[in-house]
């Protein structure tokens, strides 16, 4: 593809360097790729022989053993990006994609930066700052205080008084970053101080930021987000929301879209206060403000992300607009060229993450090599991943492994769908969620479309997670059966079909139930 759409953009580039690794940096090095962009990948030593390396048209190294030396070391991504000739940065999410600091840093070398502006980068990021200014602008908020402690202080006069505004439940949660650390729900006043120290501790190690505040906590309430795209040019749209509910210790873990709780009144009004808030910090590019909705149908801001999400996925597979396309489009200038008419709304889509972790063991990272790596294929199945076999999974980064996305007509479809496509994924040398996903999935309260926050932290861990054989043995099967298939393909020739699994020399057909 050539660059004849960046023709007439105020702000061109040709060349953008991808500041991540795994399954984002695949995704945008893609997306490069088919916007006729060249691209360039950065990684650490343990990254060398990455996919996302390979995709890429360059690869730097960065230096050092640790990630402060290299994914989160801004100075040296910079000079990487100089020294490729690269004239944009895409920072994927996680790492330095929620830095202004970095921002400025991009912009100040005269690289474009693809994403919103260090200022709302800043006042987004900072928890404190963004409720006032969602106050200001008239979008619900949760009832909240600040927690004014200076260094040394003595903060339980500061957390009783603000506890006694809030009331209980409430919820302590760090000013600074997200992910869900730094957060503490607290039912009793008995637990108070134990708990803001430990949320503080945390949001300090996690964001260098120690600054917390308390919130009211909404009870059996669903986690919404609503995706906004914004230009330079004034134009500000929203694509819709995502169900986010079903989640772990404030780890999202299936998305879907539409919601299934969200009426189409609801939908309208929940996209005016995102689009509002997205226009009271001036932003630009691609972002989501996330929302909490109660059971009475009230809902409030939770905060605004401003990147790229891991679920994005879901929004394009049922608006057909690629997200991080419009990320570049925008990041030179060009307007949106969509109104929020012609926004759609097409089928129902459901994006699972695929972790390599135990959901018996409490859902500890799993380790190892990727024996065996078989992702699902066909019509109304995308797999993002960032992983191929042979792959060694480690504890450095974070243990997902893939999103797994089906789009289907309808939601019961959708739900089938996936199912169906997590019993086929098979992977092989670590253990996985995957059985885990799927009784989630045939959960009644899934089906029915009752879902709250709440949900998996309240449900016995060993009603959804399944038994796992030891995947030692697993893997000595798996070799077995692969050679038998390739000794019957040698055997029969490529265009027989093996007659006890129905296809050419290949086992897993048979196994995919019992392999998941």
């Amino acid at each position: 593809m050539s660059l004849e759409w960046m023709s007439d953009a105020p702000s061109p580039f040709s060349k953008v360097l991808v500041a991540n690794r795994g399954e984002i940096a695949v995704r945008v090095l893609q997306a490069a790729k088919e916007a006729g962009l060249s691209c360039v990948a950065v990684f650490s030593e343990s990254d060398s022989s990455s996919l996302h390396v390979e995709i890429a048209d360059e690869a730097i190294l960065l230096e050092g053993d640790t990630l402060e030396m290299t994914y989160l070391n801004g100075r040296s991504i910079i000079e990487a990006a100089r020294s490729t000739g690269a004239d944009a940065i895409h920072p994927g999410y996680g790492f330095l994609s929620e830095r202004s600091d970095f921002a400025s840093a991009v912009e100040d070398a005269g690289i474009r930066w693809i994403g919103p502006t260090a200022h709302a980068i800043e006042t987004m990021g900072d928890k404190i700052s963004a409720r006032s200014l969602m106050i200001e602008s008239g979008v619900p908020v949760i009832p909240g205080e600040q927690i004014p402690v200076e260094e040394g202080a003595d903060h339980l006069g500061a957390l009783a008084s603000a506890a006694a505004k809030v009331g209980y439940p409430l919820l302590i949660k760090a000013s600074a970053g997200g992910g869900g650390k730094g957060m503490r729900s607290v039912s009793v006043p008995k637990n108070l101080r134990s708990e803001f120290e430990a949320a503080s501790r945390e949001a300090s190690a996690a964001f260098g930021d120690g600054t917390v505040y308390i919130e009211r906590l909404l009870k059996r309430a669903r986690h919404v987000e609503i995706q906004v795209l914004c230009d330079s040019h004034g134009g500000v749209i929203h694509l819709n929301e995502r169900d986010c509910s079903l989640q772990r210790r404030y780890q999202k873990v299936i998305e879907e879209a539409p919601s299934p709780a969200v009426s189409p009144g609801t939908r309208d009004a929940m996209g005016h206060a995102a689009v509002t808030a997205a226009r009271s910090v001036g932003y630009v590019g691609a972002g989501t403000v996330e929302f909490l909705l109660a059971s009475n149908g009230e809902f409030f801001f939770l905060e605004m992300n401003t990147r790229i999400q891991v679920e994005h996925p879901v929004t394009e597979m049922t608006t057909g607009i690629d997200l991080v396309q419009k990320q570049f489009e925008v990041a030179a200038g060009l307007p949106l060229g969509i109104s929020q008419a012609e926004v759609t709304q097409n089928g129902h889509s459901i994006e699972a993450r695929v972790y390599a972790e135990d959901p018996s063991r409490g859902f500890l990272p799993s380790t190892g090599e990727l024996a065996v790596w078989r992702p699902p294929s066909g019509p109304g199945i995308r797999v993002d991943s960032g992983v191929r076999e042979g792959d060694s999974v480690t504890i450095e980064f974070d243990p997902m492994l893939a999103k797994l996305i089906v789009h289907a007509p309808d939601r019961r479809s959708a739900i089938r769908r996936l199912d169906n496509a997590l019993s086929s994924f098979v992977v092989l040398g670590v253990r996985t969620n995957i059985d885990f996903l799927r009784n989630s999935l045939s959960h009644d309260a899934f089906h029915g479309g009752s879902i709250d926050t709440d949900f998996l932290d309240s449900t016995d861990p060993s009603e959804l997670s399944g038994s796992e054989p030891d995947h030692h043995t697993m893997v000595a099967v798996a070799a077995a059966a692969q050679r038998l298939g390739i000794d019957r393909q040698q055997v029969a020739g490529t265009e027989d079909v093996d007659d006890h699994t129905g296809h050419q020399g290949d086992p897993f057909r048979t196994l995919g139930r019992t392999f998941p």
